[in-house]
């Protein structure tokens, strides 16, 4: 089968993310480029958890832009899909119309749950069947997604309101958090995961443990894995005792000082503390000592299931103008946008 370019366009709750990769099916999805503009869309709600026109007018401009880079980069097709914020949103629907009509392009809403069946098959996939039994951990801004199985398909897949992004919004409104805030949020945290960790042990005990996600990432290089430069194959891990003191350190520090710690990027830092206190308590709940961390996630598993059901079939994607369905991509090959960061 001749390799196609995808582009697939992440609309989270913190950012708009644009990943434009050449894949063909059985073959090892490569990024030609990443892109992404900070949005906060889960901060851009008013009290009655509608998404604000400001909110809404800058996602339509950035998913124009967006649409419009992944048809230069000669994408044959595009997946838009979103999460959390727009999911739970109370105006969804009327957000998502509009940027249908004035962009064209029509995003699809995940479920928490495909959330986690598909940043599964990704991490899967990439690790393989030698894996055994996988658990996976992925924080997100709005949501914590977790799954195990020993397939493809995981035997249980649980989305959470614990993202990291509203447990900051929630929580840890001072800059930096209070002691006793961070002691009181630990307690609340332990109590919610009681009832998932009880099902997600009752499946089976897990071979391999892994962590995805930005925030996981953060926290590793935090606590002394590789930095990206290295390179995707480097193994990193997260260890438990490791998280443990680097919560003792960031939590006593502004959001703009945990911001010029290497692996942190600004828009991420004000909830670092959120992020690493559900990765403690998630690890704790499920008697996890390390978690390896695994560089594919959502997107790649949404990429992997789209050529899995061939280009015809699956999620619907938009079809971007003058581009060609199947075959090479062919003619002149852009450049990244940005360095990719798998």
């Amino acid at each position: 089968m001749f390799g196609v370019r995808l582009g697939v366009l992440d609309v989270g709750s913190n950012t708009v993310h644009l990943l434009v990769v050449d894949a063909h099916r059985g073959g090892h999805p490569m990024p030609m480029s990443s892109t992404k503009a900070t949005l906060r869309l889960s901060e851009n709600m008013d009290d009655e958890g509608r998404i604000t026109v400001a909110g809404a007018e800058r996602l339509i401009s950035t998913v124009a832009e967006f649409a419009s880079i992944a048809e230069t980069s000669r994408c044959v097709e595009l997946m838009p899909f979103a999460t959390s914020a727009l999911r739970e949103a109370a105006n969804s629907d009327e957000v998502l119309a509009r940027v249908r009509t004035e962009t064209g392009v029509e995003l699809q809403v995940l479920s928490g749950v495909d959330e986690a069946r598909l940043t599964f098959l990704a991490v899967r996939r990439w690790y393989g069947w030698s894996a055994g039994r996988i658990l996976n951990l992925d924080i997100g801004g709005g949501s914590l997604e977790i799954s195990t199985g020993g397939d493809e398909e995981p035997d249980v897949a649980l989305s959470l309101q614990l993202g990291a992004g509203r447990l900051t919004r929630d929580w840890l409104r001072e800059d930096p958090p209070g002691k006793r805030r961070v002691a009181v949020l630990r307690d609340w945290l332990d109590a919610e995961l009681v009832a998932p960790a009880k099902e997600l042990v009752a499946a089976g005990k897990p071979d391999l443990a892994v962590g995805t996600s930005k925030t996981f990432r953060s926290l590793a290089r935090l606590t002394g894995a590789a930095p990206s430069g290295a390179g995707p194959r480097v193994r990193r891990t997260l260890t438990g005792s490791g998280l443990r003191q680097l919560i003792a350190f960031i939590s006593r520090m502004t959001a703009a000082d945990r911001a010029e710690l290497e692996g942190v990027s600004s828009d991420r830092s004000q909830q670092l503390v959120a992020g690493a206190l559900v990765a403690e308590a998630s690890m704790r709940a499920l008697s996890l000592d390390t978690l390896e961390i695994c560089p594919w996630a959502l997107r790649e598993g949404l990429i992997l299931r789209k050529l899995d059901t061939d280009m015809n079939g699956g999620l619907e994607a938009t079809i971007l103008p003058g581009a060609a369905r199947g075959g090479d991509p062919g003619g002149p090959q852009p450049g990244p946008i940005e360095a990719a960061t798998p």
